[in-house]
């Protein structure tokens, strides 16, 4: 007879994190490569300054609709597994399964292999480095970050406070790139390109593609509510983060658009460089491209303090998977789970790098996985607020529910576009890899049955 093994009691982690702490992970988990690689991708798709501004800027409002959602079930639920128990509570052990499996296996270990390509190519513009090289120095710092955060969550978040100091002066010198360039009356870069076709609906829809994958990942911070000091500090900590994120990402995009012209936006792989050495000449481009790896290393950062709670969490309700249902104590961190999501993170830099496509096969991969999961959190407001009318809300969405739905129907929305835009081959690997849970569950349970 199969049995799980022998292991010490479970101990729950302990409240020690700060509102700053919390909107720092938020900010982290957002604020990465994605607005300094997505605009050009927006450029290209609407054409129009007006149409590129208003796009981020509804961009900016679904993410804040978002956070006031999650604020909600981070309040009433928190949880180191974070969408994991609102997603177990409002549709069962199944659905929260397929989700944990579909963050370890897909979201969180795509993210951070994706990640960790955006960093060494960035960091390759100053540093020549072949195909292979960027690939173990890739795999490098996936290792290197995630011996940072077992040494403890203060120490993770801390060293997240100072990297998301960096995004947030990064977004503001472009800004400032901006400005000397129009107090010196230098007008926008001037590029010949071939006209614009006019924005259409689907144009519109594969432009929030890009612009939500930049907004992406405050909900990933709601691993975080059992570890906050009060619910409320988890409540403004999405708030606000979201907030100043937003405001960060307009005043980027009006710089792109006022530095290099919708153009030179369109036509630029890397504005920020192209704004930076247009308005500060080489120095300028060396300090953003600087800036822009540790962007990508920051949401790395992030991603790995939060990866392993969901899988710590999961491991609670397995029995077969109870060696990584443990929480160190004296770290305040998930060790074993921790340690398994970084193998996977590993894995997949590795079919990147083979695939000779690292940064797009990961995108490919991830998603419409992602976007489906964060339907189904907006939906679960509205099911458990109807199922679990008694359970306590220290914070409620305004608006419920109009808001909870809204963004319900967005995430929708970007699934379909992002279902469009992969195409069915790249659905059939991440649902594939969805599928795949459901093998895996089985094995899992009939290892442990008498």
């Amino acid at each position: 007879m199969n049995s799980a093994p022998e292991l010490p009691p479970h101990h729950p982690p302990k409240r020690v994190l700060s509102t700053i702490a919390a909107a720092a992970v938020v900010m982290g988990m957002v604020i990465g490569a994605g607005i300094f690689r997505t605009p050009q991708l927006v450029a290209q798709s609407l054409g129009g300054e007006g149409a590129l501004m208003l796009a981020w800027a509804l961009g900016g409002v679904f993410a804040l609709i978002g956070a006031l959602c999650y604020a909600e079930l981070s309040a009433a639920y928190p949880d180191t597994g974070g969408d994991y128990r609102f997603l177990r509570e409002a549709f069962g052990g199944d659905a929260a399964w397929l989700f944990a499996w579909s963050r370890f296996a897909v979201i969180f270990s795509a993210s951070g292999a994706l990640l960790a390509f955006v960093g060494i190519d960035y960091l390759a513009e100053l540093v020549p480095m072949g195909t292979l090289t960027r690939a173990l120095v890739a795999g490098g710092m996936v290792i290197l970050l995630t011996a940072l955060n077992l040494r403890g969550v203060q120490t993770g978040t801390r060293a997240q406070i100072a990297m998301v100091a960096m995004d947030v002066a990064a977004l503001l010198a472009l800004g400032g790139a901006a400005l000397w360039l129009a107090w010196q009356a230098i007008a926008p870069q001037q590029v010949a390109t071939a006209a614009m076709p006019p924005v259409s609906l689907a144009a519109f829809g594969q432009s929030m593609v890009f612009i939500m994958l930049a907004y992406g990942g405050f909900n990933d911070a709601s691993t975080l509510s059992a570890e906050v000091r009060s619910p409320r500090d988890m409540t403004r900590a999405l708030f606000g983060g979201m907030v100043l994120i937003t405001a960060l990402y307009m005043i980027a995009n009006w710089a792109y658009v006022r530095g290099l012209g919708m153009a030179g936006l369109a036509s630029s792989e890397a504005p920020a460089a192209a704004l930076m050495a247009r308005a500060f000449g080489p120095a300028g481009e060396t300090a953003i491209v600087v800036c822009v790896a540790i962007a990508a290393f920051s949401v790395l950062n992030a991603l790995i303090i939060v990866g392993g709670r969901t899988l710590y969490t999961a491991a609670e309700d397995e029995p077969a998977l109870a060696a990584l249902a443990q929480w160190d104590q004296s770290k305040g961190v998930p060790r074993a789970a921790i340690l398994v999501q970084t193998a996977v993170e590993l894995a997949l830099i590795a079919w990147g790098a083979a695939s000779g496509r690292g940064f797009a096969t990961m995108v490919d991969y991830l998603s419409p996985i992602y976007w489906l999961f964060l339907t189904m959190s907006g939906l679960a407001v509205v099911i458990l607020r109807r199922r679990q009318p008694d359970v306590e809300r220290p914070y409620k969405v305004p608006l419920y529910p109009v808001l909870p739905l809204i963004f319900a129907a967005a995430c929708a929305g970007v699934l379909y576009s992002s279902v469009v835009y992969v195409g069915w081959s790249g659905c059939l690997i991440s649902f594939g890899m969805l599928a795949l849970g459901f093998v895996v569950r089985t094995v899992l349970r009939l290892a442990v049955r008498p």
